[in-house]
């Protein structure tokens, strides 16, 4: 199929995609699953190639977030019933007043993404946000919003997250990454604050299911909610496994970095993984039910956990297999080798390449060590960013800026952020559309004009 034949059946398929989900109310798994099937079909996948693609694509995402995504729920509904997260979103709204819940969750969210995958850091600090809701009657998707949103921020412009480092080696400044961390919070800066606005503003006109069944009952006071856990957990048993899963993961992003070697890489690189940093917090969030004498508890809770967790897993899956078939009929491909077509729009140049992928395929770190690649380094000739005249480090950081900007633009239903964010948010799949797709979109595009203003200054 041609280049031009394969974006339009793509979009046709989005579409008739969106559709069956939002009008005719498919489930989104058989929804996304048909639509993979039908696409690889049409774009000429031979048939008996389909099924391992749709294999790959589905087991790809339980080898990358699915362990993650079970014990950073199971730690949630720990700290949920054993009070401990009522202690930190207390904690919290003291050091940043009852009036600000959605800058708060924000900032956090982006500070927690520095060393840590999104999608990991969302599951982390929902319940976090949940309890932050019931203490200030805040809206759910608002927070929710809030919470994504600061992690998308960080995840896709801040080294050591695994896309801005690549990149930034791949258009050579790998050794200047303080620069790109620098200029990474100062881009971050526009991003959040239109989020955060955004955030207040659709938090008014959509509800989740946390708010409609809240709605329905008699609100309890805060006191009221605490006085159901008895004595509420001191602040480190409350705060460890959180934060112990955090620190390690830093710690093995610190090691990355710095290039630690022998036995300390080796450990921290074990510690640091996401799945064994979060083993090490379940033993911390174990240790609390045990000093709340609760243990007994843990079965009934991990059998709770995994019925939540099953449908979120199986449509993020889904949207794997849909990233892995488009993959593979060869749109990545297609767009390396027209990309010289796009060239003439400068620093726009690689946020519009990014953006494209990142809408086609729902990775943002594909779309950004994708992306970077085609740029090529600044220090050689013959380069996307020698033609684009982008031959500075500097030139070279607002580049990795760039490419981040477009790696945001946007989430949608073939992104797995985007089905744990509206899943574990309780908005239905129309509602994460009005709500988060279109965070991602104003980030995005407030991102590459305030990147284009700083070009036109430090270039």
């Amino acid at each position: 199929m041609s280049g031009i034949g394969l974006i339009i059946t793509f979009v046709v398929a989005v579409i008739v995609m969106i559709l069956a989900i939002s009008k005719f109310k498919v489930h989104p798994f058989l929804a996304i699953m048909g639509v993979a099937l039908a696409l690889g079909m049409a774009v000429g996948i031979p048939l008996e190639e389909l099924p391992k693609t749709i294999g790959a694509g589905f087991s790809g995402i339980f080898t990358s977030i699915g362990i993650v995504i079970i014990l950073g729920a199971l730690i949630g509904i720990v700290l949920e019933k054993t009070g401990a997260a009522v202690k930190l979103a207390d904690m919290v709204v003291k050091l940043v007043g009852k009036k600000r819940p959605e800058l708060a969750i924000l900032i956090m969210g982006w500070v927690v993404s520095i060393p840590v995958f999104c999608d990991s850091g969302f599951v982390i600090l929902d319940p976090i946000r949940k309890a932050m809701r019931k203490r200030t009657q805040a809206s759910s998707v608002a927070m929710t919003v809030a919470l994504a949103a600061g992690l998308y921020v960080s995840h896709v412009f801040i080294p050591p997250t695994p896309g801005p480092i690549a990149a930034a080696g791949s258009v050579g400044v790998g050794d200047n990454l303080l620069l790109v961390i620098g200029l990474g919070a100062l881009v971050s800066i526009p991003a959040l604050i239109a989020a955060y606005f955004y955030a207040k503003f659709i938090g008014k006109k959509v509800q989740s299911s946390e708010d409609r069944e809240e709605n329905k009952q008699v609100v309890k006071t805060y006191e009221e909610l605490v006085a159901e856990y008895g004595k509420l957990p001191n602040g480190f048993m409350a705060l460890s496994p959180i934060l112990m899963p955090i620190l390690l993961m830093t710690l093995g992003s610190i090691a990355s970095v710095l290039h630690f070697e022998g036995m300390a890489m080796s450990l921290c690189t074990f510690f640091g993984n996401p799945m064994i940093a979060l083993t090490v917090g379940l033993l911390f969030a174990i240790g609390l039910l045990v000093s709340r004498k609760q243990m007994s508890e843990f079965n009934g809770l991990t059998n709770e956990t995994l019925k939540v967790v099953g449908p979120i897993l199986f449509v993020t899956a889904a949207g794997g297999v849909l990233g892995k078939v488009i993959t593979t009929a060869g749109f990545v491909e297609y767009i390396t080798e027209n990309a010289a077509f796009l060239s003439s729009v400068g620093i726009f140049f690689p946020f519009l390449i990014a953006a494209i992928l990142k809408t086609a395929q729902g990775s943002s770190t594909v779309a950004i060590t994708t992306t970077a690649a085609i740029m090529g380094s600044f220090a050689e000739s013959g380069t996307m960013m020698a033609a684009l005249d982008l031959t500075t480090p500097v030139a070279a950081a607002l580049t990795v800026m760039a490419i981040g900007a477009g790696a945001m633009t946007v989430s949608h239903a073939n992104d797995s952020y985007f089905w744990v964010v509206t899943n574990f948010g309780g908005m239905k799949p129309q509602e994460g559309y009005r709500t988060h797709t279109m965070t991602t979109l104003i980030m995005g595009i407030v991102s590459i004009i305030f990147i284009f203003v700083l070009s036109l200054v430090m270039i």
